[in-house]
């Protein structure tokens, strides 16, 4: 069940109370990386399952406000099919939008990128 969450819009208040794709990846061959910490109010963790060069499949952990779990969670979401090495499926600008995320927040979207940037960065060469 999807929680009520004041002020927040449709996606963040999906993505935060559905959380798809959060946990964790087991066995070898995964990838991880993270960005943030707890003391500076965000921590994401992307691990990454990429077999032959793309994304076969991804999970997330993080700590943080709603936006930042919901955009971690989007991100996790819809990364299959993505080529080793890539961004993010969106921009920073387009998921800033996307999510309704308040001008004083953008900083926990670089976080996110962070995040996925190091857990590519760890993936294994073809």
């Amino acid at each position: 069940m999807t929680p009520v969450l004041l002020n927040y819009n449709p996606a963040t208040t999906r993505y935060f109370g559905d959380t798809p794709s959060a946990g964790r990846l087991e066995g070898p061959g995964v990838a991880r990386g993270s960005a943030g910490s707890p003391a500076h109010g965000a921590l994401v963790q992307f691990e990454l399952r990429i077999e032959g060069g793309v994304v076969r499949e991804a999970r997330f952990t993080a700590f943080g406000c709603p936006h930042t779990i919901a955009v971690a969670a989007w991100t996790a979401e819809h990364a299959a099919g993505l080529p080793r090495g890539a961004g993010l499926p969106r921009s920073v600008a387009e998921l800033s939008a996307l999510f309704a995320v308040p001008i004083e927040k953008r900083g926990r979207l670089l976080v996110v990128e962070d995040a996925w940037a190091a857990s590519m960065a760890a993936a294994p060469a073809p």
